[in-house]
């Protein structure tokens, strides 16, 4: 079997990070509207527009980063590893046996 080591800490909360990002804006942009309209609802909804759309361009952002050459070097040693030397699709664990 191929031995997997863990996700690091900055792989494991990076998703936290864009969450709080997006929020962190959204929340800047409800607090404008907030305290230029005296609206509450209005702020509300601005807040979650600006979250969702922050949320999104922010993701969009992060998949368009391009792995380094030592994470493309360890993806290929992986590949590599796994599949003595082929190159075939990966599908999946397959049936479990019982």
């Amino acid at each position: 079997m191929t031995d997997h080591t863990p996700p690091t800490r900055r792989e494991v909360l990076k998703p936290v990070e864009l969450v709080v990002i997006s929020a962190i804006l959204a929340a800047f942009v409800g607090l404008t509207v907030l305290l230029s309209t005296r609206q509450p609802l209005l702020a509300v909804i601005f807040f979650g527009i600006a979250f969702i759309v922050s949320l999104v361009i922010t993701a969009m952002f992060a998949l368009t980063f391009k792995p380094n050459e030592a994470e493309t070097q360890e993806m290929n040693d992986d590949d590599e590893a796994g599949t003595g030397g082929a190159s075939r699709p990966y599908l999946g664990p397959g049936p479990k046996a019982h």
